[in-house]
């Protein structure tokens, strides 16, 4: 059987993208929608974060096949840090991210409309006002180090069980937007906010573009990289010269 050729690859990334920010990301104004624009309380977060998950599950087990389903720009440069793709296939990914995010973020437009949309927002998050821009920033690096090192151990190392990354992937999500959602919103994913943020923006919603790069974009970038090289750090194993060593390390697959 022959593989996916770069452009099927690219279009799997794109849809997971849109998957996750329409049925994640959107499932946010929806909840405020819902809730009368009150402050969540722990029930809605776990309404949130059971969106992400879910979106997850879909996305990983309907183009990981694919694409490996990156759906997020700092898991493909992670995986770039630690030369597991190359630099061309890893621009067109990124890009191919953007795009399904800002797909994703028109498709929650689109179930949004004659609810005012503007007000709602399309699932761009912000940094809560008490918490302040560093510690924002370190949220985010946290958050993505634990979601990148559970990418890298349950679907890019190939002695991985197969079949359940989808869903560890996903679980570890729910995990930390608990956490680091009443902080930062937990983007953990630089498309997944720049898609709502930018298309929330040309329709009139607030945005907080002055915190876009330093929390939501180098935030999980550097995040990201920390917990790929820790897991290379952990997982790495040498060749076995005695029973009982520790075993080749196999060749790695995509996340």
């Amino acid at each position: 059987m022959s593989s996916p050729t770069l452009s099927q690859k690219l279009t799997a990334e794109a849809i997971g993208t849109a998957i996750l920010v329409f049925i994640g990301a959107g499932s946010v104004p929806l909840t405020v929608f819902l809730t009368g624009n009150q402050p969540f309380g722990s029930a809605e977060l776990s309404t949130i974060s059971f969106a992400f998950a879910f979106a997850i599950f879909a996305a990983v087990y309907s183009v990981g096949h694919i694409s490996g389903c990156h759906i997020n720009p700092a898991v493909t440069i992670a995986l770039l840090a630690t030369r597991k793709i190359d630099t061309q296939t890893a621009a067109g990914y990124i890009a191919a991210q953007v795009v399904g995010a800002f797909i994703g973020a028109g498709l929650t437009l689109i179930i949004l409309s004659g609810n005012d949309p503007a007000k709602l927002g399309l699932g761009a998050v912000s940094v809560n006002a008490n918490a302040g821009m560093l510690i924002g920033v370190a949220a985010e690096i946290i958050g993505t180090a634990i979601l990148v090192f559970t990418v890298f151990g349950a679907a890019v190392d190939g002695r991985a069980p197969a079949g359940f990354a989808g869903i560890i992937i996903g679980f570890i999500v729910y995990g930390i937007i608990i956490l680091v959602g009443p902080i930062t919103g937990a983007a953990l994913n630089p498309a997944r906010q720049i898609g709502p943020e930018l298309l929330g923006g040309l329709i009139g919603a607030k945005t907080h573009l002055d915190q876009l790069i330093p929390v939501y974009i180098v935030g999980p970038i550097v995040g990201g990289l920390v917990g790929a090289f820790l897991y290379e750090f952990v997982g790495h194993h040498v060749t076995a010269t005695v029973p009982g060593a520790a075993v080749a390390e196999p060749v790695h697959a995509e996340a």
